[in-house]
């Protein structure tokens, strides 16, 4: 028996040593990197800017923003013609979507969510979030270049606001003077006024972006930490002559232009034959993306069936959940919000399709944005060897109007200034909405709707967790329903399925290299020890 022991202690003690020296390397290599990235902050620090205050141009008092757009214009010519071939400009775009043989015009102006629906017939209030002056409809002049709104991504004072039902114009007040000589590279703030605040709220839509990423700590976000790395958008969504690379899933389809955690941290980032080999079929974020809407909940189910109540007096009503959150309102419905949110996991190739307003329906609960993919996917559509990897996913259900004749979704005018005008936020009848909402799309509607159930994917790209909160092994490699990955049932996930011929073999070939180990330690001491005697009769 002591021998055994012995054999085993030989086996077991080298492997303590070096697993415990492989450790400190690792702490090591992590102070490392942690005084590269402070210098790389640091250098974005001491980086010059450009004092605007001193340009006689912008010493003029202006009374209307489109003169501070002239004036930018006036030294920074010719970027006009970026800003207007870019997507935050036109909210369109062509692509090829999956599945379809022609080319599709999709972008904000014209895509369905399960959120506030679209914009159309809405314009005035929706262009709150577009990066220009008067989009109020149809009429709007995308051609026009003193419509271009520049304050909106690089006012660096915090004075500059967005009127809210005035087509995209700031409130009124302003002091257009002050705030065109603070301008600046857009920071967090900038990108956030429209994306942290997207279908209505706070962190309402993405999940995975918020305010609280303004200033936030690394268990939040470990790029965006105001303790780390203190990163702006445009360090990421890498921008030359206005084309801020990296589309939104939810209004694109095509895989390009896109942003990578690879061209920061390459395809091998762990140092780790195992981790970095995972990164073939498993997306960076399903690992390092936990959970989500961790400093402020998002909205994860709306109603609008239920829209409409009102209270005794005839007047809207407004209810909050326990956190605060908005859990009924007579315009809205009811919505259901949650924090700390488990994603769902998908297979993802990178390609979308999306429900057009044209489209009839052919399932329920209908798919506004189907991500394409499967295990089966072996790099069909890209580059890499395997191309459908399995993604991190928030998935937002929601129940909304549609045509129950001609079977297609529809378009209801939301909004408006004033009652009477079919509005559904001011009027509460949906058939008038819906005529008026789909008329201006001059598109058919049957006159007799209902509500359907619908889902929509946002994969997760923001919120990115410290190393140490990262998923480990276990979570996914168990045979316990709540692994993350227990919904993923097309292929074999060892940890979590069983096939019995090949556990039992693993088990009968790890037993018989245990015995091999022992047999020939055993041997090896008792023919040293054998020797040893021979020598001493000798």
């Amino acid at each position: 028996m002591k021998r055994i022991l012995y054999v085993i202690l030989i086996l077991i003690v080298p492997q303590i040593i070096v697993f415990g020296y492989i450790t400190h390397e690792e702490k090591e290599q992590e102070k490392e990197m942690k005084l590269v990235n402070y210098t790389m902050k640091a250098d974005r620090l001491n980086k010059k800017v450009v004092d605007h205050t001193k340009f006689e141009v912008l010493q003029q008092d202006f009374e209307r923003p489109q003169d501070v757009t002239l004036a930018c214009l006036s030294c920074h010519n010719e970027r006009h013609g970026e800003i207007m071939a870019n997507n935050h400009w036109t909210w369109d775009r062509n692509e090829n979507l999956h599945g379809r043989n022609e080319m599709i015009s999709v972008g904000k102006k014209n895509i369905l969510n399960n959120f506030c629906i679209g914009v159309a017939g809405s314009e005035k209030t929706c262009t709150r979030c577009h990066i220009g002056y008067g989009w109020e409809d149809h009429s709007f002049d995308f051609s026009k270049e003193e419509n271009i709104d520049c304050l909106v991504c690089h006012d660096q004072s915090g004075m500059y606001e967005k009127a809210k039902g005035q087509a995209g114009r700031p409130v009124e007040g302003l002091n257009l003077n002050v705030i065109a000589q603070s301008v600046g590279s857009p920071e967090r703030a900038n990108c956030g006024i429209c994306h942290y605040w997207g279908g209505g709220g706070n962190n309402v839509k993405h999940g995975d972006l918020d305010k609280a990423m303004n200033d936030c700590s690394r268990e939040v976000d470990v790029h965006m930490t105001t303790e780390g790395e203190d990163m702006s958008c445009v360090e990421c969504h890498v921008t030359e002559n206005h084309n801020i690379t990296g589309k939104l899933y939810a209004l694109s389809s095509e895989n390009k232009n896109r942003i990578t955690c690879a061209q920061c941290h390459t395809d091998r980032p762990h140092d780790d034959e195992i981790l970095d080999n995972h990164g073939i079929r498993v997306a960076c974020q399903t690992c390092h993306i936990p959970v989500y809407a961790k400093a402020n909940s998002t909205k994860m189910i709306w109603d609008w069936s239920t829209a409409g109540r009102l209270d005794e007096d005839g007047h809207t009503m407004h209810e909050n959940d326990a956190d605060g959150n908005h859990n009924y309102l007579s315009i809205k419905g009811n919505f259901v919000y949650d924090n700390n949110v488990i994603p769902e996991y998908y297979w993802f190739n990178g390609l979308a399709d999306h429900m057009l307003i044209t489209d009839s329906i052919t399932s329920i609960p209908i798919q506004m944005n189907t991500l394409e993919g499967s295990y089966n996917d072996k790099g069909t559509h890209c580059e890499s060897s395997a191309c459908s990897k399995i993604w991190p996913v928030k998935v937002h259900r929601g129940k909304q109007p549609y045509d129950v004749v001609n079977n297609t979704l529809v378009q209801p005018k939301l909004w408006s200034p004033q009652k009477g005008d079919s509005a559904y936020w001011l009027d509460f009848d949906w058939n008038e909405s819906i005529i008026a909402g789909m008329n201006y799309l001059d598109l058919p509607y049957s006159g007799e709707y209902g509500f359907v159930e619908t889902e929509m994917y946002w994969p997760l790209n923001h919120q990115v967790s410290p190393a140490d909160k990262a998923l480990k092994c276990v979570d996914c490699h168990t045979n316990s329903d709540k692994g993350r990955l227990a919904e993923l049932k097309d292929f074999y996930l060892p940890g979590r399925d069983r096939f019995a011929l090949i556990d039992n073999l693993g088990l009968l070939l790890l037993i018989l290299t245990s015995l091999g180990v022992i047999i020939h330690g055993a041997i090896r001491i008792v023919l040293g020890r054998n020797c040893i005697e021979d020598n001493k009769k000798s």
